[in-house]
């Protein structure tokens, strides 16, 4: 194990709660397992080890966020979530192979959407020269968790929306059974509504979509 998250992972074992873990593992489907840590305790834990250990060096980022997802509680995971956003800016475009790694290991929507929508989406941002390279493979991709977060990565963009992109991811993928591509449909639609709701009833109306996109995307329209 990494000398760097040693003592975070003796400073998590010692607040280990067993009923809370039970709860969150049947929240997440049993899909992983769990300290028992809640969100709120574990990022004062994490400020307290910062305190201490300070961030990692940026050369010892990816071996520190795959140490991470290499270990069986998702306390961890979410933690290397919580140093991605500490560390933003630091990350460049050559991070993004690490960060699509990332989202097709243990791959759910509480890791999936937080590096769709603000890592991959503040990356893409900063070099959107990337964007047809990786967004167009990740739409194509057999991967579920990819294809989705090709939809959610301009979720934060608002005015700076690349409609014709977005619109068309969403009608290659209309007729998926995935309830987390309908989901993601659903979600990038609602949220563009609050910038410009004429354009997503518009499309909507258009377009064939299955009830659950429909239904989200139209949510906020319906307010």
């Amino acid at each position: 194990m990494n000398s760097y998250i040693e003592p975070l992972v003796a400073l998590y074992l010692q607040h280990a709660n067993e009923q809370n873990a039970i709860q969150m593992q049947q929240y997440m489907r049993n899909k992983f397992q769990f300290l028992g840590i809640k969100a709120p305790e574990r990022r004062e834990l994490l400020k307290q080890f910062l305190t201490e250990h300070h961030l990692p060096k940026e050369e010892k980022l990816e071996e520190v966020l795959q140490q991470l997802w290499d270990l069986p509680q998702r306390e961890f995971q979410a933690t290397g979530l919580d140093l991605l956003v500490k560390m933003k800016g630091v990350l460049t475009k050559d991070h993004i192979p690490l960060l699509e790694s990332l989202i097709i290991q243990k791959s759910w929507w509480d890791t999936v959407d937080l590096l769709a929508s603000n890592t991959i989406g503040y990356l893409f941002q900063k070099y959107p020269e990337v964007i047809p390279i990786y967004a167009e493979k990740w739409i194509n991709s057999e991967n579920m968790w990819l294809q989705r977060t090709a939809i959610l990565y301009q979720l934060k963009y608002k005015h700076k929306t690349d409609l014709n992109r977005l619109f068309r991811y969403i009608v290659q993928h209309a007729e998926s059974e995935e309830f987390f591509i309908q989901k993601a449909i659903g979600w990038s639609l609602r949220e563009y509504s609050k910038t410009n709701p004429e354009a997503v009833r518009t499309f909507i109306s258009e377009h064939q979509l299955k009830p659950l996109s429909k239904r989200e995307g139209l949510k906020h329209i319906h307010k």
